[in-house]
């Protein structure tokens, strides 16, 4: 379907699909009352969205329970073609053994290598997405 700004709307299987193609994401959340914006490296699991949060950033304290909005993105300058995903849901650090050693497997490195944190998962309730067609 295409939208008036003559973009296509993509469905959640296709918003799906290239959110587990991206290899960066970021996650916008409410830091101190303010708007906050962090890159991260993610991985969609399930019906999910996991990320490692590093101890230092605060990120996972943050985000812990509160609704966030995660989203990923690609643009080819070339083609000018490309899309955008927009994931909503509660996010909470993980702490069940299981599960962390499940996600522990998987390849979610931090921004830094000297300050490894926990994971953080972010339930996907609404999905939307917008991709660029080829002129």
């Amino acid at each position: 379907m295409r939208e008036s700004a003559g973009l296509d709307v993509l469905d959640r299987a296709e918003c799906l699909r290239l959110l587990a193609e991206a290899p960066i994401g970021r996650v916008v959340f409410t830091d101190q009352a303010l708007p906050a914006v962090q890159p991260v490296v993610f991985a969609v699991h399930g019906d999910t969205v996991v990320f490692r949060a590093c101890d230092s950033d605060g990120v996972a304290e943050s985000v812990h329970g509160a609704v966030v909005a995660f989203e990923a993105d690609r643009f080819d300058p070339v083609t000018n073609t490309g899309w955008s995903v927009t994931v909503v849901g509660r996010a909470c650090t993980v702490v069940d053994p299981d599960e962390l050693t499940e996600l522990a497997l998987m390849p979610l490195e931090p921004w830094t290598h000297d300050d490894v944190g926990g994971f953080v998962r972010i339930e996907i309730e609404l999905v939307n997405g917008r991709s660029i067609p080829p002129r």
